[in-house]
């Protein structure tokens, strides 16, 4: 199943790079191309198999994300995260997830985790209102769900034993929430990542979920530690727009390129080779990385849940480590292919802009860093997720 997937999912990439000025564009995934991907599994690869899915491992699921997001990144962002579809809807009721895919595996939820809204008590659930930014695929969703800090009265519900006011998220059918048309951005263009509205709308109990400790309704080590596998997701990502750029650069240099002024061919420059070497081997070295720790991951997922906390710091610093390898690697490739990567035409230029653009992602700040300095020096860390 996972082979059948991956050969699928690079039969389309010719065609997603040849259609990713038109993705960008139309600011979100053309309609036929969400069906190609449909059709692909992409967005039934992490669903359980007796729902219908491919329920493949952590390591296949990178390898998907990659692929795409090396043929473009705007898709390898938005398939990201309808795939991750499942592991937010098992962190409710058994039943309601039953229920949500006994239509169908291809199932795909949008929302933000950042707790932009309120749910105030009310008889069996939530009276909710709220606009959540960044909400990624939200067009083509069939649920979309926000965070929200959890009131009584008007007031936040304080956390137990003095933990922060307590948030909880809300689930919504895609046709009760309102899409605002809001993303007009740097990059990753095509992710249609609009801002998402509930004006006083009553969301019942048994659709919302705690984001970040919940417990899962469906066994498996696909949905033990979900938000650490989220982060290693959003890594291969990261590392397949990388890889793009450099692929866009080796061909651009297939034809003897030499820039104005230059005394050689580009591909002869020995200090251009010196950039150019360095920048492969740092993805390489960033492709390992995520490799290694997906290993270790799901090895603790599926054998010894105790050990996640302790992979947690490095997980979460290896993230804004991986990003800043991709973004040298795609401004090597950037700068060395002259005037002509400034233009909106040349897809270096469309790289360049989406990898500054994933770099502002809340999990890739410069701050995660420090978790494994910590770990290092046996402190806690001071960010958690």
């Amino acid at each position: 199943m996972a082979h059948d997937l991956l050969t699928a999912v690079r039969e389309l990439t010719p065609e997603l790079t040849a259609r990713a000025a038109e993705i960008e564009r139309e600011r979100e995934l053309p309609a036929d191309l969400l069906d190609r991907l449909r059709a692909a599994g992409c967005f039934r690869m992490f669903v359980p198999r007796d729902h219908g899915g491919y329920e493949v491992d952590l390591r296949t699921g990178m390898a998907v994300l990659e692929t795409l997001a090396r043929a473009d990144g705007s898709t390898g962002w938005t398939v990201m995260i309808g795939a991750e579809t499942p592991h937010l809807l098992a962190l409710l009721s058994r039943d309601r997830f039953d229920k949500i895919y006994a239509a169908g595996p291809d199932v795909v939820v949008a929302g933000a985790f950042a707790p932009q809204g309120r749910a105030e008590l009310a008889d069996g659930g939530f009276q909710v209102s709220g606009r959540w930014a960044f909400a990624s695929g939200c067009r083509h969703a069939d649920w979309i769900f926000g965070n929200c800090l959890v009131t009584a009265d008007g007031q936040p519900l304080p956390g137990a034993d003095g933990a922060p006011p307590e948030t909880r998220s809300m689930l919504f059918p895609a046709d009760r929430v309102t899409v605002v048309d809001t993303w007009h951005v740097l990059g990753l263009r095509g992710t249609g990542s609009h801002d998402v509205v509930v004006d006083s709308a009553f969301c019942p109990a048994e659709a919302t979920f705690d984001l970040f400790t919940g417990t899962p309704c469906v066994p498996g080590p696909g949905f033990v530690a979900p938000l650490a596998q989220f982060v290693l997701h959003l890594g291969a990502v990261a590392v397949g727009i990388a890889q793009g750029a450099l692929d866009d650069m080796t061909a651009l240099l297939a034809g003897d390129r030499q820039r104005l002024y230059a005394r050689q061919p580009l591909a002869d420059s020995p200090a251009f080779r010196i950039h150019l070497g360095r920048a492969d081997l740092n993805v390489r070295a960033a492709r390992t990385l995520l490799a290694d720790l997906a290993d270790d991951l799901w090895a603790a997922c599926a054998h010894d849940p105790e050990r996640i906390p302790a992979l947690q710091p490095t997980i979460s610093a290896a993230l804004p480590w991986v990003t800043e390898q991709a973004i040298a690697a795609v401004a090597t490739c950037y700068r060395a292919a002259g005037g002509g990567a400034a233009r909106d035409s040349s897809p270096l230029q469309r790289r360049f802009r989406d990898i500054h653009t994933f770099a502002q992602h809340a999990a890739a700040a410069e701050g995660w860093l420090g978790n494994n300095g910590a770990r290092l020096l046996g402190r806690p860390a001071a960010l958690a997720y």
